[in-house]
């Protein structure tokens, strides 16, 4: 079973049944007590799950969990934020997606003369105030825990909107270059912001190769850059590059990029 499987198996259980303890997740699912562990560690920090003393249970409804993944994994998000903001253009518009990764690119486009457009309801509190940016905020059902806005009415506000540039989360890259979620009512929004925009980047760090999440967003032809902190392994890569993905490496202790610096190659946007 690879890791991908036996991760999404683990959230299955927990889910389903409630609270499991580790000798549980043995039993049911054949894995070795150290694997068990490992992948607890995965899925808690992903936020698909809560690690308690000698087992896990469900996230809760009210479990804040974007406080819980904002500081996770944050010198690589903030490498790959800056790097990313690095990609917007002055008098551009950019669309931007929930997640942590994607929170922290609002706070290097303060003071520029580009519109953001935004689910994101991190993004607007950083951005709300600021005299320079044109902000547009999407409709939609809030979604407190994600900091986000869901459903028909974001889908309809994109449908009328177009995008020099969309930066988009995942919950993680398959080895077949697919993006996929954890959440299956993100999945028509993402999709609808992709169509809204002219072109695709998206962020990810390394504990997203191959991540976790069972519904498929887009293939990889459907996206024209990756940023990352870290080198996809060789097939997930390999995948990439048929589909003319360009990967822009930052390694997170990285010098941040110049105001309109363009790392590695592909096809354009």
């Amino acid at each position: 079973m690879q890791a991908e499987e036996r991760r999404e198996a683990i959230v299955t259980v927990v889910r389903t049944q409630g609270p499991a303890s580790v000798a549980e997740l043995v039993e049911r699912l054949g894995l070795s007590e150290a694997t068990i562990r490992r992948d607890l560690v995965k899925l808690d920090d992903a936020g698909l799950l809560k690690r308690v003393h000698g087992g896990a249970r469900p996230v809760d409804v009210r479990d804040d969990v974007y406080a819980d993944l904002v500081d996770r994994q944050a010198e690589p998000k903030e490498a790959i934020a800056r790097a990313a903001a690095a990609r917007v253009r002055d008098g551009q518009s950019v669309l931007l997606d929930i997640g942590t990764t994607v929170g922290r690119v609002a706070r290097h486009l303060h003071g520029r003369p580009v519109t953001v457009i935004t689910r994101n309801l991190a993004v607007f509190a950083e951005l709300g105030d600021d005299p320079v940016v044109d902000l547009v905020l999407l409709g939609g059902s809030v979604r407190p825990a994600h900091r986000s806005l869901v459903g028909y009415l974001t889908e309809e506000s994109l449908r009328q909107l177009r995008a020099d540039v969309l930066l988009l989360g995942t919950s993680g890259i398959r080895r077949t270059g697919h993006s996929v979620d954890t959440v299956t009512e993100e999945v028509p929004v993402k999709r609808a912001m992709v169509a809204a925009a002219d072109e695709v980047v998206l962020l990810a760090d390394a504990s997203k190769f191959p991540g976790s999440g069972t519904a498929t967003v887009l293939d990889a032809d459907n996206y024209h850059r990756l940023v990352t902190d870290a080198d996809p392994d060789a097939e997930t890569r390999a995948a990439l590059e048929r589909a003319g993905v360009g990967i822009d490496l930052v390694p997170a202790a990285a010098r941040p990029p110049g105001p309109h610096g363009r790392a590695g190659a592909g096809r354009p946007g």
